[in-house]
């Protein structure tokens, strides 16, 4: 192919994808080292609620259904501000739209240490942290990985999954400690502090295109000029999101994604510690095995990319779903006061396939999708929320009633078998339309 005019003939990248002579490493890597970081920095905020549940029910007497509802409207906010920021981000640039996201996420968690009402809880913590966090979801992943890499995307993307894994790693053992020893408002003025410290290392180190620098794209074969701001952000995410529902890829990738939202944010990051302290285990031992499973989650993630650069990603949805609910059907089982190997065993399985899901999910969006997909893939993710937040909504609902988390852990391993056969039946796109896009 011929270089489109307006760049440089030197700052063409070959079709290898490797960096010009002179440059032995492609921007674009660091620029997925930027946005990692800056994921892991912003995952304190995904560390703490379920750490916050029986800390406020001791403090103001409020229900674990009560703390539970501001949690789910966190995480609904979570994935419906995600497809509206991935157009945002087309509208004002990467770097603005994180910046602010993380600025807002900053002072919601702060003004959590001056509330006195439940009320408080759901401004501060649902509405102020759910935008900001939705501002900062995988659909910050998707945009960076759509525009600076052609080549290597599926592992890139487990790359960038995998980072908000790596912040719980780092968050979660910290946050418990403080929780346990000093109280919640000093892990919530953690979270307030991490989140304004990436803010500057986003401004200047962070770039919105390769263009910006004069580069092709990792993989590409000819420069690819920085197309114009996109206005209207709004209408764009709305009108992507009706186009896209007349497809029957969507609603099979929406559904799938709610139950992994459901299986994962809403249920076990939100519910496993109050579940095992109610068998009598320790917060910090329950806060530890969650870390854990972010530990491993990294290392299913990233794995995941590789696997979906080569295998059909239907067909690995599918293996994951199935996995995931067997697991879950075991886990009343295993929860105890003290740690055990079959439970270790949980936790390592569980930590494989934690997000592996959404390497696959994002490459069948694009295949479908093409240059809306990062878009697409925001409202699936909105779907992922929707199903997390009903579920730490009913699962604290739920312990309320029934004063244990068993029906919850079973209901939702039935519900990971559903989503393996749904994902079987999505539909393939021909090469020839998908060469097209």
């Amino acid at each position: 192919m011929t270089q489109t005019t307006g760049a440089p003939a030197q700052d063409a990248q070959p079709a290898d994808g490797r960096a010009r002579p002179g440059s032995r490493i492609h921007r674009a890597w660091f620029v997925a080292a930027v946005t990692f970081v800056t994921i892991v920095g912003a995952a304190a905020f995904a560390s703490l609620p379920g750490l916050l549940i029986e800390p406020l029910h001791g403090e103001f007497d409020w229900s674990r259904g009560t703390i539970g509802f501001a949690v789910s409207v966190n995480l609904a906010l979570y994935g419906l501000t995600a497809p509206f920021a991935a157009a945002l981000m087309d509208r004002f640039g990467i770097r603005r739209v994180v910046a602010v996201a993380l600025t807002v996420i900053a002072v919601g968690s702060g003004l959590t240490v001056f509330m006195t009402a439940a009320w408080q809880l759901v401004l501060f913590w649902g509405v102020l942290v759910g935008l900001g966090s939705g501002s900062m979801a995988l659909a910050f992943a998707a945009t960076v990985t759509n525009r600076w890499f052609v080549a290597r995307r599926g592992l890139v993307t487990g790359i960038l999954t995998a980072a908000g894994a790596s912040g719980q790693l780092v968050f979660l053992p910290l946050l418990s400690w403080l929780v346990e020893n000093h109280g919640w408002r000093p892990a919530a003025v953690t979270v307030a502090l991490a989140a304004l410290t990436v803010v500057p290392f986003v401004w200047l180190l962070l770039r919105d295109h390769p263009a910006d620098v004069h580069l092709a794209p990792y993989g590409a074969d000819a420069f690819v000029p920085k197309p114009p701001p996109s206005p209207g952000a709004a209408r764009r995410a709305v009108t992507v999101l009706f186009r896209a529902a007349r497809t029957g890829p969507f609603w099979l990738l929406a559904g799938t994604f709610a139950i992994c939202g459901a299986s994962t944010n809403g249920l076990v990051k939100t519910h496993f510690v109050p579940a095992a302290h109610d068998h009598g285990m320790a917060i910090t031992a329950a806060a530890s095995l969650l870390a854990v499973i972010g530990v491993f989650d990294v290392v299913g993630t990233i794995a995941s990319g590789w696997f979906t650069d080569r295998f059909e990603p239907r067909r690995l949805l599918a293996v994951y779903y199935a996995l995931r609910g067997v697991s879950l059907l075991f886990l009343p089982m295993l929860l105890a006061p003290s740690v055990h190997p079959p439970m270790l065993f949980f936790i390592v399985f569980y930590g494989l396939d934690w997000v592996a899901t959404v390497p696959p999910t994002i490459a069948l969006c694009r295949e479908h999708y093409g240059e809306d997909s990062a878009i697409v893939f925001g409202w699936v993710l909105a779907s992922h929320q929707v199903g997390a937040a009903l579920v730490a909504f009913l699962g604290g609902a739920a312990r309320d009633v029934f004063g244990t988390y068993d029906v919850v852990w079973y209901a939702s391993g039935a519900l990971c078998a559903a989503a393996a056969l749904m994902a079987l039946v999505i539909r393939r796109r021909p090469a020839a339309v998908v060469a097209a896009a």
